[in-house]
């Protein structure tokens, strides 16, 4: 029940948050004109209000975006990968990070944090008998088993949808620009930035961003199964495939 009603507050608070994990500020368009003028032309394509534009001030190349809804939508870029990539491919980050946005993905993320949450507490459930004596014999070893595996194969779930969900805005950025190129180019690029000058955020808003930002720290190299993001190799090959096939 708490859980539940902390998964709640979080998704209802999921952009002030995600923000001062971030160490984000907001930025008006005198302040980052590139940013601002780049963000307007992606959301021009697109049926979403124009969502607010922030920075984070770090040299680590990445973006993000949270909000619960199109109506309170944020974009967030460090000063890295402005940096880093040129408009084209700028522009293909922000029409992937408002293909999340338009996707409802904060909400979907909410409901697996939730649904991951409930197994969790099952489990708990599940430990309390155990130690207390209520379960034994046969009963006690299916309850040890549940308790080892339950937690595990909620988190695989859960890492799963947010796999899932990456691809998705890969596919609905490159099909809003018309460019998938664009953001292969950016994500090879912000692969190798991101591997050079990890970020030092807190590891649960590590899968909010384009790329992992903490695939560069040692003990970072995770497999697959355990991993926020899909492989990088996997995103540009599928972004190719689309460019050349042509986007629809």
């Amino acid at each position: 029940m708490r859980g539940g009603a902390f998964n709640v507050f979080a998704y209802w608070k999921s952009d002030q948050i995600a923000l001062r994990m971030a160490g984000a500020h907001q930025v008006t368009p005198e302040e980052a004109p590139r940013l601002h003028r780049i963000v307007d032309e992606v959301t021009s394509l697109t049926s979403l209000p124009k969502p607010k534009v922030y920075i984070v001030d770090n040299p680590s190349p990445n973006a993000f975006a949270t909000g619960r809804d199109p109506k309170h939508a944020v974009v967030a870029a460090t000063t890295g990968i402005m940096d880093l990539l040129d408009d084209r491919e700028l522009k293909g980050v922000m029409a992937h990070e408002l293909g999340h946005v338009g996707n409802r993905d904060i909400l979907i993320g909410s409901i697996a944090a939730m649904f991951a949450g409930a197994i969790a507490m099952v489990a708990h459930v599940l430990q309390f008998r155990l130690i207390f004596g209520r379960d034994s014999g046969g009963n006690g070893l299916l309850a040890l088993a549940a308790i080892i595996i339950m937690p595990i194969a909620a988190t695989i779930v859960q890492l799963s949808i947010t796999r899932t969900r990456e691809y998705e805005a890969d596919r609905t950025g490159a099909k809003v620009t018309h460019d998938p190129d664009a953001l292969a180019d950016a994500l090879e690029k912000l692969e190798g930035g991101a591997r050079l000058r990890p970020m030092q955020v807190n590891p649960a808003a590590a899968h909010m961003f384009i790329v992992n930002p903490l695939a560069g720290l040692r003990g970072a190299n995770f497999s697959n199964l355990f991993s926020t993001h899909p492989p990088i190799e996997e995103r540009v090959k599928r972004l190719r495939q689309m460019a050349r096939s042509g986007v629809r």
